[in-house]
């Protein structure tokens, strides 16, 4: 899956894992992963012991208490978004930009080129697209919009402040 690092596709050095990789001994790929929030909580002990890097996915169902009293935890937050009609990782987002979260937010799962200047916005700093999704085109999404009518983590000034 192509991820986008300062609007450019880069490689991708994580690797998201699930439930399988718990269930068989030893099945936990080496390297840095990607744990989703109730497997990391289920987990903990045996992911502290690692090596390697060891970031969380959390999406819209999760209680973030556990993760912004530990920010300093993580070196990567990734957010799901499941669906396109479901927004709650931009508000996600945020939440970790105003609690001063230092690593990287990543966005992951629907993602279309229509949400990517959005998401940029809202403190994203990496964004992962499905290959069946992704074309190089989708890199001009943020070059689209000039004008903002609110403000947000980039800084910009909106409209009214013009």
């Amino acid at each position: 899956m192509p991820l986008l690092i300062n609007r450019k596709v880069v490689e991708d050095n994580w690797t998201l894992i699930n439930d399988d990789a718990f269930s068989e001994e030893g099945a936990v790929p080496a390297g840095d992963i990607i744990v989703p929030l109730a497997l990391f909580t289920e987990h903990k002990e045996s992911l502290a012991a690692r090596n390697n890097q060891v970031a969380i996915q959390v999406n819209g169902n999760d209680d973030l208490t556990q993760v912004l009293e530990n920010l300093e935890q993580f070196p990567l937050i990734a957010i799901d978004f499941p669906a396109f009609r479901d927004g709650r990782g931009f508000s996600i987002a945020r939440l970790l930009v105003r609690a001063e979260y230092k690593g990287e937010i990543r966005a992951t799962g629907d993602i279309g080129q229509d949400r990517l200047a959005y998401m940029e916005r809202c403190g994203f700093t990496a964004i992962q697209i499905s290959d069946d999704l992704f074309k190089p085109e989708m890199l001009n999404a943020f070059e689209e919009m000039s004008n903002y009518y609110q403000s947000a983590t980039d800084s910009v000034r909106a409209v009214y402040h013009q």
